[in-house]
């Protein structure tokens, strides 16, 4: 007998961090991969739509009922998987809140995931946005990922390679939306065998102004979490999802006429031959920082960060969204693509 608790008619605002009010029909805590099996076999699981949540921290609802089960990945636990004096790998349960992980490595003098500090949600979830900040990414010390099929029931391990992780992306995005991740496996550095990543300035910054000369993973990640805390609205005290769009890219040729046509637009190299341009520049050139419209804004100090002023729906932040969207794609022809997961 299953001992899974369908929970009903849960509102789902103190599961997103828009705080944005949606009424699900159903919420099912997943706390082991036998929980897994047990929803799989359920005959009421099978002719429901479903989500699979960790943080909500990449999630918008975009409206006011979901007519399916969420289920909430729940499945705790870092494990030593194996050690040697260079390095170790865990394997780390996909409900893991990420931060706790950072500290965790921090506390046992791990380095990798430093520069990784102070970002939200779940370890499940990273590696289906391949999270990434200040030069690295998950994808740097992703061994494999052990994922659910929730079509099939198949639980199986999925090499780093198998992931297809790329810039904000992965196969998890596409191909293989109907899975749950159960748990990551990383491989982190011992500290003292490890090359601090410290190559943005307003990181070089602040740990220069904290007089710290010789950086180590517990400073880096300290500098890293006061420019966040500057930068990014704490979801507690004004709802967000951090960055809600990617930064564009243009091939060469485009480059050279975007550079033409707007001589101060940062341009950066980016992979394959293409140029990264910063969204948040595109977006504050159009006029749209510090914008509110309604209960709904652009953040003041980040232009990336789309706010929840209070009570907002997330029809109105989806609104927002594609009122910035179209606006930059009319003045500078640039077409943004959300990295928030819009569920309609």
């Amino acid at each position: 007998m299953s001992l899974l608790c369908w929970e009903e008619d849960v509102n789902l605002r103190q599961y997103n961090t828009f705080n944005v009010d949606s009424i699900a029909r159903y919420l099912v805590r997943i706390r082991s991969t036998n929980d897994l099996k047990d929803l799989l076999a359920s005959p009421q699981f099978r002719d429901l739509r479903y989500l699979v949540i960790g943080g909500g921290s990449n999630i918008l609802f975009a409206e006011a009922t979901f007519d399916g089960v969420i289920l909430k990945n729940e499945i705790y636990g870092i494990e030593v998987v194996s050690e040697s004096e260079n390095n170790a790998v865990l394997r780390v349960g996909g409900g893991v809140e990420w931060m706790s992980l950072v500290t965790y490595c921090i506390d046992h003098d791990l380095s990798g995931l430093e520069n990784l500090s102070l970002i939200p949600g779940t370890v499940g979830a990273a590696p289906i946005q391949n999270i990434g900040a200040y030069g690295a990414e998950i994808s740097d010390v992703t061994l494999s990922v052990e994922v659910c099929n929730l079509e099939t029931g198949e639980i199986r391990t999925m090499s780093k390679d198998e992931c297809a992780l790329k810039y904000r992306d992965s196969i998890f995005k596409h191909a293989l939306k109907n899975v749950f991740i159960s748990s990551v496996t990383i491989r982190v550095s011992k500290a003292q065998f490890h090359c601090l990543n410290t190559q943005y300035s307003s990181v070089q910054d602040v740990l220069q102004q904290q007089g710290v000369t010789t950086p180590t993973i517990r400073s880096v990640s300290g500098a890293i979490c006061l420019l966040r805390r500057r930068k990014l609205p704490d979801p507690k005290i004004l709802g967000n999802a951090g960055s809600f769009f990617k930064n564009a890219t243009c091939d060469a040729s485009l480059c050279k006429t975007t550079m033409k046509a707007h001589p101060k637009i940062p341009l950066f190299p980016g992979p394959d031959g293409f140029y990264i341009i910063p969204a948040a520049w595109l977006i504050e050139d159009c006029g749209w920082k510090g914008r509110q419209i309604g209960k709904a804004g652009v953040s003041a100090t980040h232009a990336l960060v789309l706010v929840n002023y209070g009570g907002a729906q997330g029809r109105e932040i989806l609104l927002l969204a594609d009122s910035i969207i179209k606006d930059v794609q009319t003045k500078l022809g640039f077409q943004l693509i959300p990295e928030v997961n819009i569920i309609r």
